[in-house]
């Protein structure tokens, strides 16, 4: 039995299946997305969605939807569905499907009277190539398929109405024809693997709605150019074949190509094997040499900040070390570059950010610890002294060291640390001065350089060390057993909010702080920011709790940072909880985590969601497929495992979803 499995009940409940998505990525930036029912719910939806650099940064939606139209006696069964004005949904194909599962390929299950059709598809690796296969498993009379495709070519970040400025006309292919709406944009070859005829009808499909983008307070109605139709007629027992690319195939060989990428992936069989799968879709290798991790999908690009909280998780926890070195190879020049004020890589953002360089820190900390120390040196540790002395000279844009030895962070009212929703550009929660997870970090920095580099720790840097250490304890803790989110310098104003940025003075593997106010800390988190999704990001008790992230995108940047629950916190509450209880963490971190596996079947399928709202039921939000929750989930399960075996328990298995 499939570990991802959906039943006919579910699918034909449109409020159910319609909130379902399923994203497959091929490497290169490109994806194919919708909902498990086939019903594009966003405008980031599509069969084949694809980078186009010439026209923008964004993706592109070349080829929109393919409809599936089921021929029996003459007589028509589209099996498609899509939502028009009015709250409409048309064709009603959901009402035929007998089956989804996701478990190598995505499969969906038709049944047309005694007709049974099995589609399966697969997004090919480091290519914009999606392929289709058809099975017909069952069927009593002669059975013919329509494929009807809804073009779109547009930027993913806008709609198409219909205009006079497309052209319609199409070219022909290898057993197919090709399209290209727009000037700019590239060819689209479609193709079948047994010969058809393409029936030309062209017209617009109009005022389709995308009830997401409704949902988020955007634009949500498009118009979808079809220019026609492929027939072709299938046996019992008979697989065809669909490409959709930008190049040409050769349609003698799309069924062993099918085949093949089949049989290179990963089954998702259980929650660590969905995991290691949603975390390869992360990485991004835009060519030969370079690579990254993407934040998330469907929208977001490559972020310093969130590449390097993810990449343990995403890569050396994820028994794929040679991603690790590939992206270090190209993301440490860039580091470096920025450090010395040259020209940076328009690939990565926000590498410029203060924190990032202690986020990096980090990251080699955690290689350390998968690898060993003397490793680590010999590879990065040029650069980890670099680092640190970066920010010793004081010449960052929006951090210094201040006298006390503490980090500041400054700037014009833009966000400065991870809580980075912003409204007009101006951050929605302003933190400025000594924010406590930097300076947990910069702590933790200074104490793995001395580990890592004693030939170069000098008296001075232990003297500053000394220094932090006392000056980070005498500005965050106060007298209710937490810390100051964030702390003004020379004044007395204090943050009072209890936040989840705490817990990093506590996890990090060099704390500040005294033992008995990490567990005051530790119990506080527990107790007002822990749920079985991850940390809120603001108590309850705390002014402006916000619990529900919906609604307009002002009303979402709100609440992103005042209550929403954001899962990859789990990754730094699981090490505070196994450094302060030990054993008897064990349970409690497993118990968390089979209810983090229950999400596997929600919002996305396979993956983790990027938030979820602060009160029950802690609906999934954001996107659907976040870097820093699968990563942090993964360093988690490594966590557990680590822990287990020092106390010698039993490592039982995580308890399986069917």
């Amino acid at each position: 039995m499939s570990y991802l499995k959906f039943d006919r009940r579910l699918m034909a409940n449109l409020d159910e299946s319609t909130q379902r998505e399923y994203i497959r990525t091929n490497r290169k930036g490109a994806y194919c997305c919708s909902s498990i029912v086939g019903c594009n719910t966003r405008k980031y939806h599509g069969v084949l969605v694809i980078p186009v650099p010439e026209l923008s940064e964004n993706n592109h939606v070349l080829l929109s939807s393919l409809d599936l139209t089921i021929v029996q006696h003459g007589v028509p069964f589209n099996v498609g569905i899509h939502e028009y004005e009015g709250d409409i949904f048309s064709p009603k194909g959901h009402k035929y499907i007998r089956e989804y599962n996701v478990d190598i390929a995505s499969s969906t299950t038709y049944r047309v009277g005694g007709v049974v059709l099995q589609k399966e598809f697969l997004f090919c690796h480091y290519t914009n190539r999606m392929l289709q296969r058809y099975t017909l498993l069952e069927a009593h009379s002669r059975t013919t398929l329509r494929l009807s495709p809804f073009l779109a070519f547009r930027d993913v970040k806008m709609l198409t109405h219909r205009n006079d400025q497309y052209h319609g006309d199409y070219g022909q292919a290898k057993s197919g024809v090709t399209f290209c709406l727009y000037p700019g944009y590239p060819t689209l070859y479609l193709q079948l693997s047994k010969a058809h005829n393409f029936v030309s009808d062209p017209h617009w499909n109009e005022r389709i709605e995308y009830i997401k983008e409704r949902e988020r307070g955007y634009e949500y109605t498009e118009d979808l150019y079809v220019p026609g139709y492929f027939e072709v007629d299938i046996e019992v027992g008979e697989s065809i074949y669909f490409s959709a690319g930008v190049e040409e195939a050769d349609p003698d060989t799309l069924a062993q190509l099918f085949a093949e990428e089949r049989n290179i992936r990963t089954p998702r069989d259980d929650f660590r094997s969905c995991l290691l799968n949603a975390a390869l879709q992360f990485y991004y290798r835009p060519d030969a040499t370079h690579g990254y991790l993407l934040a998330g999908y469907p929208w977001f690009g490559v972020r310093a900040r969130d590449l390097f909280i993810a990449l343990p998780g995403c890569t050396i926890y994820a028994d794929a070390p040679e991603r690790f070195y590939r992206i270090m190879d190209t993301v440490l020049p860039d580091m470096r570059a920025f450090m010395r004020q040259e020209g940076i890589s328009k690939e990565i953002r926000n590498i410029n950010e203060g924190d990032i360089g202690l986020w990096a820190i980090w990251t080699l900390q955690e290689y350390a610890r998968w690898s060993s120390l003397p490793d680590m040196v010999s590879r990065y540790g040029d650069f980890l002294d670099e680092l640190i002395h970066y920010y010793l000279r004081n010449v960052h844009p929006n951090l210094r060291i201040d006298d006390n030895g503490l980090c500041v962070m400054t700037g014009d009212g833009r966000p400065l640390s991870w809580m980075d929703a912003k409204v007009n550009g101006q951050a929605v929660v302003r933190r400025e001065g000594y924010l406590v997870e930097v300076n947990a970090l910069w702590y933790n920095a200074l104490c793995f350089c001395r580990e890592a580099l004693p030939q170069k720790w000098t008296p001075e840097l232990e003297e500053l060390l000394g220094r932090v250490q006392q000056s980070f304890c005498d500005t965050f803790i106060n007298q209710h057993g937490y810390l100051f989110d964030y702390v003004h310098p020379h004044s007395s104003w204090r943050d009072w909010s209890v936040r989840p940025n705490m817990v990093f003075a506590t996890s990090l593997p060099y704390s500040p702080l005294p033992k008995a106010t990490r567990r005051s800390v530790l119990e506080i988190i527990t107790r007002e920011l822990r749920t079985p999704k991850g940390l809120r990001s603001l108590s309850p008790k705390s002014d402006g709790y916000q619990p529900q992230c919906h609604g307009t995108q002002w009303q979402r940047e709100q609440s992103y940072y005042n209550g929403s629950v954001w899962p990859w916190l789990l990754g730094p509450y699981f090490e505070a909880c196994i450094k302060l209880y030990g054993r008897s963490a064990i349970s409690f971190i497993e118990n968390t985590l089979i209810g983090m596996e229950e999400e596997l079947q929600q919002h996305g399928v396979g993956t983790v969601s990027e938030l979820f709202d602060g009160n029950p039921p802690f609906k999934g939000r954001g996107a659907i497929s976040f870097a820093m929750s699968v990563g942090e989930l993964l360093r988690s399960l490594a966590l557990l495992e680590e822990a287990k075996s020092k106390y010698d328990t039993q490592i039982l298995p995580i308890i399986r979803y069917e």
